[in-house]
């Protein structure tokens, strides 16, 4: 999906085609842009929009196309109202209707609006565009087919009806009586102009241009877009309808169903990645690229994917992209990050899952067993040294857990809810002394 153009009464799919090799979409509705954007368009191109029935465009979505590095190019229509209101942002408007709305010559959106047929009558407009019968009438004005105060009647006329009743024939039957009127309603079999079709053809031209590497984006460096509550909402929902979309992945769900009690395993993670999330949401929090990158190194670890051709094989079973791999650790490491901010409210909760699970009577046992141990020993007192706590700390992962050290302990204490080092050294000490006096091993279940 190198360029994608939202077109529809404007100008057609075939002759957008005649300028560039693109996706012709229908008219643009709220979340479309975002969802060409991460499908990886490298260029888009927004001509026609919805302006009622269904959302609008949202200048967020562009915004946050712009800040993955994607030309977002706009003219003629809802493309050039978005272009006068981003262009400082880095959007970029082509076109005298765009330069018009970003002088403030107009500034009203039905300026551009019209009423169109259904798309499988290729959007046929039923009505004219008031930017249209603008130039149509400066045309003939500047042809001494009009006087000024003429055209002026018209053009008030005009401006008077509702947008989706302007045509030539409601315009023109105020004044059929005007001395004027024959020779303008004959002039205009060929003198009319399709404002919006000029425009959308140069910006066209400019995005073949950029395309062939003629011409570059622009010079406005991208702002980071604020993930508000809205934005996320907007997020999930495209990213739900996408997912819904693919009988693959409705089939896999389906499969996964037959399985209640894992169903509802995952089930739960899911839910908790989504509270996570939306938890992260709220206070701003962003995933570092160092704990992106940790996030990646486990995963692989994790499943084995040690070479690329390993790790390729598995996007492609998974049907990801790299870069939705690298949004899906992301949002795992965000997510993890979340949680761990929650950790003081957990504990009650815990407590309820281990009961309901049936582990806490085993954790109790144990927990008891070691308290009699130590006290019977009385070896704990004073602090550790950094080689004890060295020692202890590879004896935990390497030997008892049988994995590498954590390069980020910090992360590690904050994920298994330790609030300090002094705790998690204490913790593992204790485990340390009753596991090579008792030579015991974890109750079963008592680590996952």
């Amino acid at each position: 999906m190198k360029a994608v153009v939202f077109a529809g009464p404007t100008i057609g799919a075939e002759e957008v085609r005649t300028f560039l090799d693109a996706t012709v979409l229908p008219p643009a509705a709220q979340g479309d842009i975002y969802r060409v954007a991460r499908r990886g368009a490298q260029a888009i191109g927004l001509i026609d929009g919805y302006f009622e029935g269904v959302p609008s465009v949202w200048h967020k979505e562009i915004l946050w196309a712009l800040e993955q590095g994607i030309a977002v190019f706009g003219s003629a229509s809802m493309g050039a109202l978005r272009a006068a209101e981003l262009s400082s942002f880095g959007m970029i408007g082509v076109g005298s209707i765009y330069a018009a709305y970003a002088s403030g010559a107009i500034c009203d959106d039905d300026e551009v609006a019209v009423l169109h047929g259904p798309a499988e009558l290729g959007f046929a407009p039923l009505s004219e565009p008031m930017v249209s019968i603008r130039a149509t009438v400066a045309a003939a004005e500047g042809q001494e087919v009009l006087e000024a105060e003429h055209a002026a009647e018209l053009l008030s006329t005009a401006k008077g009806l509702f947008y989706q009743e302007r045509n030539w024939e409601q315009i023109l039957a105020a004044f059929k009586n005007a001395s004027w009127h024959a020779r303008f309603s004959a002039w205009l079999n060929t003198g009319s102009v399709d404002a919006k079709r000029d425009d959308a053809r140069e910006m066209l031209q400019h995005m073949a241009a950029f395309l062939k590497g003629g011409q570059t984006a622009g010079s406005v460096p991208p702002e980071k877009v604020e993930r508000t509550l809205a934005w996320q909402g907007l997020v999930r929902r495209i990213e739900t309808e996408d997912c819904c979309s693919h009988s693959e992945e409705r089939r896999v769900l389906d499969e996964l169903r037959l399985t209640p009690d894992r169903y509802r395993e995952f089930h739960t993670r899911a839910a908790l990645r989504h509270l996570a999330l939306r938890q992260a949401g709220k206070v701003g929090r962003t995933v570092e690229r160092e704990a992106l990158q940790a996030q990646m190194a486990a995963h692989r670890g994790t499943l084995a994917l040690f070479s690329g051709s390993r790790l390729r094989q598995w996007l492609k079973e998974n049907r990801l992209s790299g870069a939705a791999y690298e949004k899906l650790l992301g949002e795992n490491a965000l997510a993890g990050a979340a949680l761990n901010t929650l950790n003081s409210q957990l504990d009650p909760h815990l407590l309820a899952e281990l009961r309901l699970a049936g582990v806490y009577a085993g954790l109790k046992t144990r927990a008891a067993s070691k308290k009699r141990y130590l006290a019977a020993q009385d070896t704990l007192a004073g602090p550790l040294t950094e080689p004890e706590r060295l020692r202890l700390t590879v004896w935990y992962f390497e030997m008892l857990l049988q994995r590498e050290i954590p390069d980020r302990l910090e992360e590690y204490l904050n994920s298994v809810g330790c609030r300090s080092h002094d705790e998690f050294y204490e913790l593992i000490r204790r485990e340390f002394m009753y596991h090579q006096g008792c030579k015991t091993q974890p109750a079963p279940g008592s680590r996952d």
